[in-house]
């Protein structure tokens, strides 16, 4: 998946000469936390957090400071260099910069302008798709050995049921690196056949355990 598909287009920005009070107002209309500040050539220069506005205006409780502050530019406060991103990065791969870097959000830039963000909000949402749980759907695991064939091999079995996969994923065992586990979502409201098929078939499940039904 590529960050175009999930960025937001309309991106409430300010330039550096805007006041601090300008970016609270912003941020507390839209409701958003982060504010990419533009130049005239629609370029990113700088970045403006709810934190660092929050940090820079005076304490309602302090008489004595200075009540002004608010209408200093942004361009005092504001973050800066600025990571960024483009439109045809992997959503996999700025996942990884999310969470090395604590970033909250992500301008995106093509040809050096602005042409969205994607925050962290974005991100979780497309986890959920990404992981199928956004429908209604039963959740298998099997631990299977990490070797070549075995995708195949394993979905074979819910193909022979004609069993629709709505999602796949795959994840080491702990840290062995001879197995890994294939976590499968799929659309139906009885997985039982499935699940003992693959039982039958010599599969381990993590999920539902493995321990096969009782006969009656």
């Amino acid at each position: 998946m590529l960050v175009e598909e999930i960025m937001k287009t309309d991106v409430v920005t300010l330039s550096p000469s805007a006041s601090i009070r300008e970016a609270l107002s912003l941020l507390q209309k839209h409701r958003i936390r982060h504010i990419p500040i533009i130049d005239n050539d629609h370029q990113v220069i700088g970045i403006v957090s709810d934190r660092d506005v929050r940090d820079a205006s005076p304490s309602i409780l302090d008489k004595s400071s200075e009540q002004n502050v608010l209408e200093h530019n942004i361009e005092s406060i504001m973050s800066t260099p600025v990571t960024t991103v483009h439109p045809l990065d992997f959503v996999e791969e700025i996942a990884c910069i999310f969470y090395d870097e604590e970033f909250a959000s992500l301008p995106v830039i093509r040809n050096n302008k602005l042409v969205g963000i994607v925050t962290e909000k974005d991100m979780l949402y497309t986890l959920i798709q990404l992981t199928g749980t956004n429908v209604q759907s039963s959740h298998i695991e099997v631990k299977v050995p990490h070797v070549p064939g075995i995708l195949p091999e394993v979905t074979s079995v819910f193909g022979k049921r004609k069993t629709n996969i709505t999602s796949l994923l795959i994840y080491p065992y702990k840290d062995d690196p001879n197995y890994k586990i294939l976590v499968f979502r799929i659309q139906t409201m009885n997985p039982m056949p499935v699940i003992q098929d693959l039982r039958d078939a010599g599969y381990e499940l993590m999920w539902p355990n493995n321990i096969s039904e009782p006969k009656v």
